[in-house]
């Protein structure tokens, strides 16, 4: 199975990304990031909920970013950086 990464950032040349891989289990610290779109703090809250039921030994710090319309600022993802293990990014609306 190939695996497509689409980048919605307009590139002429495409920069070529690799995965990471997937870790078998969840440990340590998330970060949960809010790209500040409408309900996306709904939509964390519920996630949070489900990670700790289900990955009892992980925890949760939570981030947003000023404005949906640029990226993270860098102390932003540096705290993400030096605090978390892993990160998950929240869109909705």
């Amino acid at each position: 199975m190939v695996t497509q990464i689409l980048d919605p950032t307009d590139e002429r040349v495409p920069i070529k990304r690799q995965l990471t891989p997937r870790p078998e289990a969840l440990h340590g610290t998330i970060a949960l990031l809010d790209i500040s779109k409408p309900r996306g703090d709904v939509f964390l809250d519920r996630l949070e909920e489900l990670l700790h039921e289900r990955a009892p030994g992980v925890e949760t710090r939570r981030f947003m970013k000023p404005t949906v319309a640029k990226p993270a600022p860098q102390p932003i993802k540096d705290a993400i950086l030096e605090e978390c293990d892993f990160v998950i990014e929240a869109l909705a609306d």
